[in-house]
């Protein structure tokens, strides 16, 4: 199943994406308004149900969220490709690198991504996503896949001086609005064995980033196993695993999004996450109007 959270008018709620449209599960299971509630709840069955149904609404007449608006957590793994990890000059880690981001950093799939006032450095990092459908902590390597509920795309956008004002990534990595979610999650069922995709990043048409998700430097269970160590993992968190070489920092010369552009992350089997890029100014005079 392909599963979106999104607005309809001012209503946020989620459905189940077919080719027609969008079925709106929100207004069918009222106690699960979310998906988060729903993967909670552990009733991802419930959805299937609804697959028979008439759309809701056209996509024309939506406005796609982040997958999961509302994570716990969401964790990012830093330099997890050989290939970023040569152009980067990092050694290959003994352990993941992990940072955090804040929900409010993200946009869905078709939203501005916010250049902010502070940077032109505005760089992309298509990464594929890991969504939590099943609670657990120091989950064992074999173990993992069972708490995976499905994968999204991401662009993990990054103003990259203030990512470097020290070893701390932070900063650079939640200015509001600067990372993209989506367009939706596909459950497992239809992607049993994720290393056998392929990830791609374009700016404006372009292939800038290309590899296969086998190049991970550590895979989807060793991040879980690694993750539910320090903390419990709970439905709903995201585990966003790490960006492929190509990214705009190590060109030359830097190439950097700017106002106007369109940027797309595409994981084979799951789908396009395609954002235009604003300037926080051009993006504030364009909500104003």
């Amino acid at each position: 199943m392909k599963i979106a959270s999104f607005k309809a008018g001012p209503t946020a709620t989620y459905g189940l994406v077919i080719k027609d449209g969008i079925i709106d599960a929100g207004k069918r299971l009222k106690d699960r308004p979310t998906l988060k509630a729903l993967l909670a709840s552990g009733s991802l069955d419930a959805l299937s149900a609804l697959q028979g149904e008439r759309p809701d609404y056209a996509f024309a007449e939506i406005e796609l969220l982040p997958t999961v608006p509302d994570p716990d957590k969401i964790f990012c793994i830093g330099v997890n490709y050989a290939t970023h990890l040569a152009e980067s000059g990092h050694p290959t880690p003994p352990h993941p690198m992990i940072f955090t981001r804040f929900a409010n950093s993200q946009v869905g799939s078709g939203q501005p991504m916010i250049r902010p006032l502070e940077s032109e450095r505005f760089d992309y990092e298509g990464e594929m996503a890991v969504i939590i459908g099943k609670a657990g902590r120091r989950i064992p390597r074999e173990a993992a896949p069972a708490h995976v509920a499905g994968y999204a795309c991401y662009n993990d956008g990054s103003i990259r001086d203030w990512q470097r004002h020290t070893s701390q990534f932070a900063p650079g990595k939640n200015f509001v609005g600067t990372g993209a979610f989506g367009p939706w999650m596909v459950t497992t069922d239809e992607i049993p064995d994720i290393s056998k995709q392929t990830i791609a990043t374009r700016l404006n048409g372009v292939e800038v980033q290309a590899a296969p998700i086998s190049d991970l430097v550590f895979d989807v269970a060793a991040l879980i196993a690694y993750c539910s160590t320090f903390t419990e993992l709970v439905p709903g968190d995201v585990i966003v695993t790490g960006t492929t070489g190509g990214v705009g920092a190590y060109r030359t010369p830097p190439l950097w999004m700017k106002d106007g552009d369109v940027v797309e992350v595409e994981v084979s089997g799951i789908g396009v996450l395609r954002n235009p890029v604003r300037d926080e100014v051009a993006a504030a005079a364009t909500r104003a109007a």
